[in-house]
């Protein structure tokens, strides 16, 4: 399984327009090479560079199993985003207190839709695909402040 993105390539820098210091709009992710089998797919955002470890700027659960993209972060039926570490149910940006960080976009194929409403957080999302991941891949971007 693959995710790509479409806006910029894997380990440069993110365009600021999709960060605090732009429109803060999420970019669009394509997948590939789904396993067949996927029941849904999660996908979780994370600053592994932050200052108290992995900041969470975004999980979408239930994406169904046949979707191959996300663009322009419309959602697709069926999924639902969970609180990220801003405490709010979407996508937010990159917005590094200072210099260079990391965001890591893993993708997740799952045997099962996830039983989570949209109150749950990174720690019950990492609960939940325990035992149920197929497959994972990931890339990443880069963000340091203007």
């Amino acid at each position: 399984m693959k995710i790509f993105c479409d806006d910029f390539s894997e380990g440069v820098p993110i365009s600021p327009i999709f960060t605090c210091e732009g429109k803060d709009k999420m970019p669009s992710i394509r997948f590939f090479e789904v396993p067949d089998n996927t029941l849904s797919l999660s996908l979780i955002v994370e600053d592994p560079d932050a200052p108290n470890g992995d900041f969470v700027h975004l999980i979408l659960i239930n994406i169904p199993g046949d979707c191959a993209e996300i663009s322009e972060g419309k959602i697709p039926k069926g999924a639902i985003f969970l609180k990220n570490d801003f405490g709010v149910n979407g996508y937010k940006g990159p917005c590094p207190p200072s210099g260079v960080h990391r965001y890591f976009f893993k993708l997740f194929a799952l045997d099962i839709p996830l039983a989570l409403d949209a109150n749950a957080g990174k720690k019950e999302f990492r609960e939940a695909i325990l035992g149920h991941i197929l497959e994972k891949s990931s890339f990443f971007g880069l963000y340091s402040r203007q």
